[in-house]
């Protein structure tokens, strides 16, 4: 049996659900799905150009990890490119920093978990709002229980 994946934390949700090529006349029907933990890899390592050791350990992964995403996020964006395929943002195996709220009536994305349930939207007020997931503890690693129950 195959050891579980521990779930890689991720700040906060892209904010765009895909991308479509543009200007040309035949795209292609097929459809990259790339993860949100491809997208914070990618995040971390070109926008906010951190090393592969500090991503990794923002993601709560391993450096191989953390590379292991990174090259699977770039080979689908270049496949995308060359194949002339759209890009859609999926939720993978991954959980947010913090609690993360949808807004479907402006569409807006925010973290205040406060106002969500109690004002709704910060942006127009509306009370039409869910949750994106809830912020979640990965299993525990045996190693884990074993520390805790030594203590």
């Amino acid at each position: 049996m195959a050891r579980p994946k521990r779930l890689r934390k991720i700040v906060e949700p892209p904010a765009f659900k895909g991308y479509k090529p543009y200007g040309v006349n035949q795209i292609n029907n097929d459809v990259v799905d790339l993860l949100y933990e491809e997208y914070e890899a990618l995040k971390l390592a070109d926008y906010d150009r951190l090393d592969h050791l500090e991503a990794s350990k923002l993601m709560g992964v391993s450096r191989p990890t953390f590379a292991r995403i990174y090259e699977s996020a770039r080979r689908k964006i270049a496949q995308a490119l060359v194949e002339v395929t759209e890009i859609k943002t999926v939720f993978g195996h991954a959980q947010f920093d913090k609690d993360w709220f949808h807004c479907r009536d402006c569409h807006a994305r925010f973290s205040m978990p406060e106002t969500a349930e109690e004002e709704g939207c910060p942006l127009c007020h509306s009370k039409n709002t869910t949750a994106l997931q809830r912020k979640s503890k990965p299993p525990l690693s045996s190693k884990t229980r074993f520390k805790e129950n030594l203590k």
